[in-house]
């Protein structure tokens, strides 16, 4: 996975010096697109999930890539378990969570992990790890930060859609 046709990220654009701002730069960005929606509850659809269930998720994501990183520095090539995204809709109640914890939440989780990526060398970024989706593959901690980067900035257009489509009264 080297660019993403739906929301046109490209990973190679992204420097690894970059890493650590851009990730603290599209969390920062959560709470205007959370509270730029009607009612962050709301499902634009069954199979879709609703804005806050998004940004759950995306707080997730930081840390469970902090998990993974961490991980790739203590062992040669770990195999990184799935996360579990759509057990964790259900299990964590994404959708019954406050917004405002949630959103503190991913910032701090953005936070920290931009941190470690800060601290990482040349080195320490090209250490693998096998990484499950789209298909298990060993990956560089290079590609987990710009992965993660393009998981938040895609959200972040998926929160805006499930947004429009409140307003524009969808189902």
């Amino acid at each position: 996975m080297d660019r993403c046709d739906e929301c046109l990220f490209v990973y190679s654009a992204l420097g690894s010096s970059e890493l650590p701002q851009r990730l603290r730069d599209v969390a920062a960005r959560y709470p205007a697109a959370l509270h730029g929606v009607p009612d962050p509850r709301r499902r634009p659809a069954p199979e879709v999930w609703s804005p806050l269930e998004y940004a759950c998720h995306v707080r997730d994501v930081f840390r469970v890539q902090g998990e993974r990183l961490a991980l790739a520095l203590r062992v040669d090539e770990p195999e990184f378990p799935p996360m579990g995204r759509d057990e964790l809709v259900i299990t964590e109640r994404y959708n019954a969570q406050d917004p405002e914890v949630v959103l503190a939440d991913l910032a701090t989780a953005a936070d920290g992990f931009a941190a470690r990526f800060g601290a990482l060398g040349e080195g320490e970024l090209a250490r693998t790890g096998v990484y499950p989706w789209p298909q298990r593959e060993a990956r560089t901690l290079r590609w987990l930060g710009r992965h993660t980067v393009h998981e938040a900035e895609h959200h972040l257009l998926d929160i805006r859609r499930a947004g429009e489509a409140g307003t524009a009264g969808g189902a």
